[in-house]
This record gives C-alpha cells, sequence and structure tokens, in this order.
C-alpha cells in the first residue's frame, strides 16, 4: 500500500448495498476502504494506519463487545474518530463502550450514502491526523496521557503509549514527529527508553523531550549526553507546555527551511 493512500476501517457484517456503496465511493474519492467484519481478530490483522472507522452497527455488532472495546482502544492509540450507521437504540448500546468524544458523527438509518461519504471526506481532507504533526506520548500514568492528549489535540495528533516496550512497538511500525518521554517510569525508566530509541537506526533522529516530574541537577544531566531536544517539568501550566511544543515545531520549520 502506498504511503499517501489514506485507510478507511468499514466494520460490517454484511456486503449490503449501502456498505458496497460507501467502499466504492471512497475509492473513488482515493481512499482505501477495508471492510472487515465485526470480529476482533480480523481486525487486529489490518495493520495498515488508519484515518478513520466506520462502523455499521446490527445485532452481531452489539453482542461481540470484546469488538467495540478494540476498536474504542484502537481509535484512541491511532488518535482517529469512530462514525457509526445504525438505529438511534442501536447506537445508545454503542456508546456503553465507545466514549462520545471519540465517536465523529452518528447516521441514523436510513442512510444517505453521499453524506456519509462527504462527512468522512471532508474530516480527512480539514481535521485528519495527516494534515498534523504526530506527537507519542510516553508516560506510564493514564491520567497524565489522557492530560496531554486533552491539552495537545487540537493542534496535534496525539499517540499514547503506557510503557517503554509499547512505545519501542509502536516506533517500529511508525514514526511521529515527537516523542514526550516521562522520565520515572517502571521496569524502563526515560533514560532507559531514550537509550533505546537512539540506538535503533530506523527512528534513532526522532526527536525527544522530557515531560517529568524529575526537576533535579542530576536527573537533568543525566540525560543532556542523549541530546534531548527540551527538558519540560509536569509542574509547569499546561500553557506553558503547549508553548513549548508549539515553538519546537516552529524552529524545526524555520531549520528545515
Amino acid at each position: 500500500m502506498e504511503k499517501n493512500v489514506q485507510n478507511i476501517l468499514v466494520v460490517s457484517e454484511s456486503t449490503s448495498y449501502i456498505i458496497t456503496s460507501i467502499a466504492q465511493q471512497l475509492k473513488d474519492l482515493g481512499y482505501h476502504a477495508m471492510k472487515v467484519n465485526s470480529d476482533a481478530d480480523e481486525i487486529n490483522k489490518v495493520k495498515e494506519s488508519l484515518s478513520a472507522v466506520l462502523v455499521y452497527v446490527d445485532e452481531v455488532v452489539l453482542e461481540n463487545i470484546q469488538t467495540l472495546v478494540y476498536l474504542k482502544d484502537r481509535a484512541i492509540e491511532e488518535d482517529v474518530p469512530i462514525y457509526l450507521i445504525g438505529d438511534s437504540d442501536q447506537i445508545a448500546v454503542v456508546e456503553n463502550t465507545i466514549p462520545k468524544d471519540i465517536i465523529g458523527q452518528k447516521f441514523l438509518r436510513p442512510v444517505n450514502v453521499k453524506e456519509i461519504v462527504s462527512v468522512l471526506d471532508n474530516y480527512i481532507k480539514k481535521e485528519g491526523k495527516h494534515n498534523k504533526k504526530k506527537i507519542l506520548v510516553v508516560d506510564d500514568s493514564g491520567a497524565m496521557l489522557r492530560n496531554v492528549k486533552g491539552w495537545l489535540e487540537d493542534k496535534y495528533q496525539v499517540i499514547l503509549a503506557n510503557s517503554a516496550a509499547m512505545a519501542i512497538k509502536y516506533l517500529a511500525m511508525n514514526q511521529p514527529d515527537l516523542i514526550l518521554l516521562d522520565y520515572e517510569m517502571p521496569v524502563c525508566d526515560g533514560k532507559q527508553t531514550l537509550e533505546m530509541i537512539r540506538s535503533e537506526m530506523e527512528f534513532s533522529n526522532v526527536p525527544v523531550i522530557f515531560l517529568t516530574s524529575k526537576s533535579d541537577k542530576e536527573s537533568v544531566m543525566n540525560v543532556m549526553s542523549l541530546k534531548p531536544e527540551g527538558y519540560l517539568l509536569k509542574t509547569m501550566e499546561s500553557a506553558q507546555i503547549i508553548q513549548s511544543i508549539d515553538d519546537f515545531f516552529e524552529k524545526r520549520k524555520g531549520s528545515i527551511k
């Protein structure tokens, strides 16, 4: 698959006229619509980076709670919205598993295929993650990950990793524009994580900024030899953290010119 082709995952048990028409119209617009059944194992086989997820909700989908949980986790991990087609009662059930803030839009049956395709196309062209810089946030605190995502997601595509292992796994398949790295993490701390990143040729040049509570001089000096692009403290105001990241990308843009 060419890197510039944007992938839309279409989850549906049936290959109905509606699903076939949506897939064809997306293809005509240059997208790759990947139709899969509502089975978590089958969806897991899709390794391509996603731009959006479209779920045709029926009774089979509603019975596969594991699939809905997997779709929720993958949408959060890849920072993409989930669009739903279904009846109001069915969609209400889905919303018990998938948070409303990652649901892009709900289309109630009977649906207008052209409207669905237009909404997806407009989102990807205007707000899609491929239009945003990609930031991988690595922190063992779920609360901190959610906070950082909330601060940055309007401007940036934010991918979350709660361990060094999860971060390295992501880096093996993807290339972010920046990594925000915590210092204090169990098993493998921030310094060890950065050492692993710098030792791998494929992603050794990905810029890293520490975002940590460790403010003592010894901790800071301990990582300077690894040449991180910055060192931010979690005690800073969120506006300062956002501004520091904005400034980093502005300076980087200037250096590329």
